[in-house]
This record gives structure tokens, sequence and C-alpha cells, in this order.
């Protein structure tokens, strides 16, 4: 299906500060739908200005819908619906005619300019099923009155709020709870949730009537400063949203001032508790937290090891014997460095492409001074998930100190980590222009402890690929191809 932008551009004159109002319009405008319970369709002229494109659609989570299927990107001629003409010609709000029965139940329709500034850009149709009607409660024709105030605010370019600031996705519905205050910031209507949240809160006496900030300040702030922030939403002076909390409970509040007129009304405020979202939420932070302290103390736990096995070589007389725990150090370093990036990401995922430089610098400081070795990265690993950044963090340690040990020892050269990345696979190349393999080399055969190392992690836990080939002008080639698991 078409975008938004799509449909504008193709079909409609629509320019760039026209276009970014209609996304702000539409995505706030589901306030507008459920206050009205009705289906919304937004309409732009077509630029040969010869009929109309339905660009957006949007339908209530208080009412049956009329629209089962999707209306967006049809084109409707010029006088195909009148109701669409009268308000774009006249520049008002539309609800003249009788319900429409031709889709078997009765529909009302209603048309809203759209203004922005001195302009008009579109026209919102309104449709209500009427089916399910029904003698309206008092939370009902709330709603209702509310709608027909956003439905002129619109009309008049006040509805989205230019230069408010960005809406909250989990931001409270118009179900969650809803608060109709008058121009004082006295409440005058309080829908059962929003009575409910208050009542979470420590509230006794009725809400309606009350002045919201000051009652919700007392509530909240007993013994601390007030937040001004709080004073500004709970007046409904200001399009905001903010947060309070008493006694474990957390309460969310949104501001929709109503100025119809060019003079404020009122306003409505939306609330939601979010006291079980917020603890949750506190539960993931403590564990994420826990994880990264784990990692640290993994790392430190590592790095002594690395000076253990460091000072013991340091004390054997076998060259072996300390070329071996050298070695273990190198291992055990490795690890280390994967521990320690996870020790400051939030997720068990790292960037790789810094793990393999540190493991890349640490080799050319064990280099020999002669060999004047200094390898390089060419491409990008990006980030990896930790079971596969550990295994190959140390592959490359093997790879590249076996090169600068063997392949490049007592001579001059160049030492590349070549990597490509697709979708599903990542590949790397270690590759040397050394002395090369030995004439009966063969990997399934070797006895090198470090080869060994490498195929069990490629192969066995890594579930990859490994080759290793003469290079083409002398030297070595190490080839992995590592399988990536699905986002």
């Amino acid at each position: 299906m078409p975008t938004l932008s799509d449909l504008a551009v193709r079909h409609t004159a629509l320019d760039d500060a026209d276009l970014e109002w209609m996304h702000s319009l539409v995505s706030d405008w589901q306030l507008l739908a459920d206050l009205s319970f009705a289906d919304l369709i937004l309409w732009i002229p077509l630029k040969d200005g010869s009929g109309w494109v339905a660009i957006a659609q949007m339908r209530p989570t208080t009412g049956p819908t009329v629209y089962h299927d999707d209306i967006v990107g049809m084109i409707a001629a010029k006088g195909e619906r009148p109701l669409l003409e009268t308000a774009w010609n006249e520049r008002r709000i539309c609800r003249e005619g009788d319900p429409d029965w031709s889709s078997g139940v009765p529909v009302r329709e209603e048309t809203i300019p759209v203004r922005r500034a001195d302009h008009f850009l579109g026209v919102i149709q309104r449709s209500t099923n009427l089916s399910s009607a029904r003698t309206p409660s008092r939370l009902e024709l709330t709603y209702l009155q509310s709608a027909s105030d956003l439905a002129q605010m619109v009309a008049e370019g006040r509805f989205p709020f230019s230069g408010a600031e960005p809406i909250l996705v989990r931001s409270p519905r118009v179900g969650d709870g809803l608060l109709r205050l008058d121009r004082a910031g006295r409440v005058t209507y309080a829908s059962p949730n929003a009575l409910s949240a208050y009542r979470r809160l420590g509230l006794t006496a009725d809400l309606v009537g009350a002045e919201l900030g000051r009652t919700t300040a007392t509530l909240c702030y007993s013994d601390e400063p007030i937040n001004e922030n709080l004073m500004i939403v709970a007046s409904g002076r200001e399009p905001r949203e903010t947060e309070v909390e008493s006694g474990g409970t957390v309460v969310q509040l949104r501001a929709i001032p109503l100025i119809v007129g060019g003079g404020r009304i009122g306003a409505l405020v939306l609330i939601r508790d979010v006291t079980e979202l917020r603890r949750r939420e506190r539960e993931l932070m403590t564990k994420d937290a826990t994880i990264r302290e784990i990692h640290h103390r993994v790392k430190n736990n590592l790095q002594t090891v690395a000076a253990l096995l460091r000072l013991q070589a340091r004390r054997l007389q076998l060259p072996e014997g300390r070329e071996a725990l050298e070695e273990a150090v190198r291992r055990v370093g490795s690890i280390a460095i994967v521990h320690e990036t996870l020790s400051h990401t939030p997720e068990e995922q790292v960037d790789f492409d810094d793990i393999a430089d540190r493991v890349i610098a640490m080799t050319g400081e064990v280099a020999a001074p002669e060999t004047q070795v200094v390898p390089r990265r060419v491409g990008s690993f990006g980030v990896l998930r930790s079971e596969i950044a550990t295994p190959l963090a140390m592959v490359l340690t093997e790879l590249l100190q076996n090169a600068v040990q063997h392949g490049l020892a007592q001579r001059q050269g160049k030492l590349q980590v070549i990597v490509s990345r697709g979708g599903e696979r990542l590949d790397v190349i270690v590759s040397d222009n050394g002395s090369g393999l030995p004439e009966d080399f063969d990997l399934d055969q070797t006895t090198s402890l470090g080869l060994q190392i490498v195929r069990t992690l490629v192969v066995g836990e890594l579930s990859g690929r490994l080759a290793i080939e003469p290079r083409q002008g002398g030297g070595t080639e190490v080839s992995l191809s590592i399988p990536l698991p699905a986002a």
C-alpha cells in the first residue's frame, strides 16, 4: 500500500510544509476518531483539480467501523462526493444531509476542512455508523462535544499543535481515562477510568469541580517542590505530557488545550495508569545493570588469570613452557576484550569492529621488531551477538598470531583482515604474504593447537566453514564463512 507521502507527491500539489502538517495531523487524529465514534478519511484535491484522493484513514476504537476495507489511494471524481465540495468551497464544517443507507447500515457523513495557517489543504470525511445508536450517556455526550471542539480547531488551523513536543507512542488514549476542564482548570467531567486512576493516587474527595493542578500537586508533592510541568499540564494551558507518582502508583497525563474561535475554552486531559509498565521497565533496567556488572566481573577475573599466567611464564626456564603460557595469556585476553565491551552495552550485542581492532593492535604489539608487521582491517564486521563475538575474537587472535609467528617470522610483510558481510553470512579472510604453507600441510591432520582451536570454534561452535589455502603471489589465506542468525 502506498504511503501518505507517496500519494501526496504523486497526486497532489502539497509542498513540504503542507505535507509535514498532514503527517502531524495523521499521527494524532486517533484522538478525534475515538471521541467522534467515527471513521476518518483524509481527502486532498488532485493537482489537476479533477477530483480528490484519499491519503489516510483512521478507524475508531470506541465504536463500530463503517469501512471494513481500506480507502487509502481511492480517487473520487469531482462532484462525486458533494459534502467534500461544500466543506472545501465554503471553508466550514458541513453536517447537512440524511443518513446514508447505501451500504446496508445507516451512516452519518460530515466533512471538516483542514487548514494550515491561512490556506486550506484538504477535507476530513467523518463517517459514523448509526446501527448501534442509543440514548447517549454523559460520557458519550462529553466525547462528542470534545470531538466537535477538536473538529473546529482543525478547521481553524489550531490542531495539530504547531511546534508542540512529539507525542509518545504510548501516550494515553481516550479509553484510558479522560478529564474535561474549564478555562480555570477545574474538572467539569471525569470518566470512570480517570477517576479510578486518581483514586489509586490517593484521592478520596470528588474530582468534578476540583482544580486539577492543585489537587494533583497535593496528592503527589506534599513534601517536595511542585513539578512546574505538572501545573502546566494539569491546567491544560499547553499541549504537553508528564507523569506523576504517589504511593507506588504512576499516572501519565497528556493535556490538549481546546482553543475555539480564538480563545481557550478549556482543555482535555487524557490519563493512563502506567504503574505496571514502569515497574517492568525498572525490572528490565535492573536486569540489564546486573548483566553488565557480571560481564565486568568476568573481564576482571580473566585479566587476573592472564596476570597469573604471565607471572608463571616469567618463572619458567623452559622456552617451550614459557611460550605456551604466553599463548594462553593472549587467548584469555581476547575473551576479556569481548566481556569488557559487553559490560558497556545494554544489550547482548557488540560493535565487533572495535574488538577486532584491539585484537589486531595486540597482535602488532607482540610481533618481533624485525618483522615490522602492521596488521590492518578492511571492511566492517558490524554489530554481532555475544555468542558469535566471543569465539570469533579468539579465532582472530589465533590466526593473526599464527601468521606473525610462522608466516611472517623474521621478515617484513603485510597482514590483512578482509571482512564482507551479507544479510545472512559473515565472510572473513586473514591474508599474509609470508613464507606460505608447508608442502605437506593438511588442516585435518595438523598438530598445531592454535589451528585445532580455530577449527573447533569455526566449524563446531559457529557452524561455519574454514579453508586454509596458499595466497596468489605468495603467502597464506585463511577464509571463514559464518552464518548469522536472523535479527
